[in-house]
């Protein structure tokens, strides 16, 4: 069988086994004062190579299992994507999850059977809500390029929703020295989800320090995943592709080591 069809069904699989609600909160944590912590290592992830996709996995995923990382809270599936010129996800179905697919670099097209089709490029971020069901497609959209991204599904607040898709485009500039909203419940900033959700980027330059203070109230995590170069978060030191994820605090400190661009997940632990 194709790999390219293997994976599609692989994703159909997941489609299907991933509605279920849970208040999973992660087992390997060590405590500061009140916040609790739990690191993923970049060399840690789960990783698969099938020639024209490239792929490693923050959480468990197709046929990597580690019941350790399941998910943290409402967050599913983190995974880094490299897809080659002419490749792609053939259509699949998708059930009761927002999906959200951040290009680095390259361009992705999508096409679904609600009759959206587009191209996705860097600045771009794309949210599909699956809500009953869906069936899609990702292609790169170059024969000869490569295209990166970051492909994150999140539990959704309600099952059985009417299926949306959204998509905005975002200026690389306002994630300089700042955090860029480009996900939220409302969808005043960013993309809406059908979550207590929010999603920032932010491109900093060493020495750059700030916090970020968590927006959804008590209950409320926060995932942090370093897309290039180093920072500390509540001084932990975090390099490129490594993941760190904080609940039971209301804010955190970030400060950036080196040049880095890095993307905070807020989610809920429980829902």
């Amino acid at each position: 069988m194709p790999s390219h069809i293997l994976i599609s069904l692989v994703f159909a699989v997941f489609a299907l086994l991933g509605g279920s609600t849970s208040s999973h909160q992660p087992s390997s944590s060590m405590t500061d004062t009140t916040a609790q912590y739990v690191y993923h290592a970049a060399d840690t992830r789960g990783h698969a190579d099938h020639g024209w996709l490239n792929t490693y996995h923050s959480f468990s995923f197709a046929s990597w299992h580690n019941p350790e990382r399941m998910h943290f809270g409402a967050l599913r599936v983190l995974n880094d994507d490299y897809v080659a010129g002419g490749g792609g996800f053939q259509t699949h179905p998708h059930d009761n999850m927002e999906i959200v697919s951040i290009p680095l670099s390259g361009d992705l097209e999508h096409g679904d059977n609600m009759g959206n089709t587009a191209v996705i490029r860097s600045g771009d971020v794309q949210i599909l809500s699956a809500g009953t069901g869906i069936m899609h497609s990702e292609k790169n959209y170059s024969s000869n390029d490569a295209v990166r991204f970051l492909q994150i599904w999140v539990f959704p607040n309600q099952r059985d929703l009417k299926p949306s898709y959204d998509q905005e485009t975002f200026s690389k500039e306002a994630e300089r020295n700042d955090l860029l909203c480009v996900v939220s419940p409302d969808g005043k900033q960013g993309v809406q989800m059908h979550q207590n959700a929010w999603f920032h980027l932010g491109s900093w330059e060493a020495d750059h320090a700030a916090s970020y203070r968590l927006q959804g109230g008590t209950g409320q995590g926060v995932y942090a995943f370093v897309l290039e170069g180093a920072v500390e978060i509540d001084g932990k030191p975090l390099g490129r592709r490594d993941g760190l994820g904080i609940w039971d605090t209301e804010s955190i400190a970030i400060k950036a080591t080196k040049n880095a661009r890095f993307v905070l997940m807020e989610v809920p632990m429980q829902w």
